[in-house]
């Protein structure tokens, strides 16, 4: 009979500690898919911006083809990657992260190649598109170091006692992060 009680006892003791954890966890959890939601909003944006960027390029009539192929083949690649917010590991924010940063190449070599065409850059329309491409950059590095903070919390959450218990339970996984981009740890060299 003893051993009926303390095995009825840590049956309860383990449900109602789950419980108070499951609550939380599917909060956190939807915290991490809301805001991964607003980082693909700022990479939406600046895929939003290109096909004006490129069209006002155009019309200045000096540009290198190549050079818009580029950016526009790199924005075709960016977009086509969709990730499901319940599974956002290390590996499939690495392959996003990827295809956005060779958009981010393409369109720094598009903007260094306008900066030789100071005729180009007089092109109506060109230094407003360039100041919200800016202002669009600094949008999506704000929203990515957003969701590394809330992946944080939601990760340490699911590896805390006793959430970790209900964690194994329903299957909350560890979420992935963002990380530096290739490059970054080393400072440019400046030289004049």
């Amino acid at each position: 009979m003893k051993n009926v009680i303390r095995l009825f006892t840590v049956v309860m003791l383990a449900s109602f500690l789950s419980s108070c954890s499951y609550n939380s966890l599917v909060e956190k959890r939807e915290a991490v898919s809301g805001q991964w939601a607003n980082v693909e909003t700022a990479y939406q944006r600046r895929s939003d911006l290109i096909p004006n960027l490129v069209e006002t390029v155009k019309a200045g009539g000096k540009y290198e083809s190549e050079t818009l192929e580029k950016v526009i083949q790199a924005r075709a690649s960016a977009t086509s990657i969709k990730l499901d917010p319940s599974k956002l590991t290390d590996e499939d924010i690495a392959k996003y992260q990827a295809a956005q940063q060779q958009l981010s190449g393409s369109l720094s070599r598009l903007l260094a190649t306008v900066e030789a065409y100071p005729e180009l850059q007089a092109v109506k329309g060109y230094s407003e598109l360039r100041v919200e491409l800016a202002s669009t950059e600094d949008k999506i590095a704000f929203e990515r170091k957003k969701f590394n903070d809330i992946v944080q919390d939601y990760n340490a959450n699911t590896s805390t006692f006793p959430a970790v218990i209900t964690a194994k339970m329903f299957g909350f996984t560890p979420k992935g992060y963002f990380k530096a981009d290739a490059g970054t740890e080393n400072a440019p060299k400046v030289k004049f």
